[in-house]
């Protein structure tokens, strides 16, 4: 088994060589045989791949150099497309073309997942993660992001994401998470992008009231005494996770929070007050 492993990884090298080379028809198998032979992979060979992605497909550094005394010299569209072309590293071809093929997105963010768990032990492939980060910037902006409220009714494999990604103030089974999202005075806010449907990348948790609550206590409280929405005059972001970590250093807590901000503010008039009210751990120490 483990012969059939390395052939495996050096199979799947041999295939990203010739994907950048091939139409799109003969590319789009060989895309799919790279997605499936990479998830078969056991974590030694997954690094082995990580290192091909750093070094093999990497710039070269001379040629960038000689295209830019060039375009120097004599600046003409053609030698400035031909630095800009020399300027970007293969990897982000491969990555284009493999995120070409259904349900590619969400498996090349489960890729980058595996190789940040590696850069702890191997900072050169800091490179290739580069080239993920930079790719995942533009294939994630606000305009393909779609705005979500989760209710308690929606499909039971999201609501377990919400159970399983909640980062900030943990939920303990089906109950507690129905006491965040059935009443009507609790809300809750995700993105989603149309490559990876029923995965949430971040979601927000919202607790309409009354005046600025002087603890997350009385927020999260069992006790409390649940009030109509439109009686409510502030609004309190008690949470915010983020659900991917492929896609970490991708910003989209910032623009979740000003999106529901003005969700709210146009479908409830009367709420004159947004505010977050986060966890600072360790300042108590400090």
């Amino acid at each position: 088994r483990g012969r059939s492993r390395r052939a495996d990884v050096a199979t799947i090298e041999d295939d990203c060589r010739s994907l950048r080379k091939l139409g799109p028809d003969s590319g789009k198998r060989v895309a799919r045989r790279v997605l499936s032979a990479y998830a078969g992979l056991a974590e030694e060979d997954r690094l082995r791949f990580f290192k091909f992605l750093a070094d093999e497909l990497d710039l070269d550094p001379s040629r960038i150099t000689s295209l830019a005394r060039a375009y120097g010299s004599e600046r003409t569209p053609e030698r400035l497309e031909a630095l800009l072309s020399a300027s970007e590293p293969p990897r982000q071809e491969l990555l284009r073309r493999l995120n070409a093929q259904p349900g590619a997105t969400a498996a090349l963010v489960g890729m980058r997942a595996d190789l940040l768990q590696e850069l702890g032990d191997a900072a050169e492939l800091k490179r290739a993660d580069l080239d993920f980060a930079h790719l995942f910037s533009s294939w994630f902006t606000r305009g393909f992001l779609e705005l979500e409220r989760i209710p308690w009714d929606s499909p039971a494999s999201v609501l377990a994401k919400i159970i399983a990604y909640e980062a900030v103030h943990a939920l303990n089974g089906w109950s507690d998470l129905r006491s965040r999202l059935e009443p009507v005075d609790r809300r809750c806010y995700a993105f989603f992008h149309p490559a990876m449907p029923g995965e949430p990348l971040v979601f927000t948790e919202v607790a309409l009231v009354r005046g600025i609550p002087d603890s997350v206590q009385r927020v999260l409280s069992e006790e409390r005494e649940e009030q109509a929405a439109d009686a409510a005059d502030t609004a309190v972001f008690y949470s915010i996770s983020n659900c991917q970590k492929g896609l970490r250093g991708v910003s989209f807590g910032n623009l979740l929070i000003k999106q529901v901000v003005a969700d709210l503010a146009r479908e409830l008039r009367n709420l004159k007050t947004f505010l977050t009210l986060s966890p600072l751990p360790g300042f108590a120490d400090w």
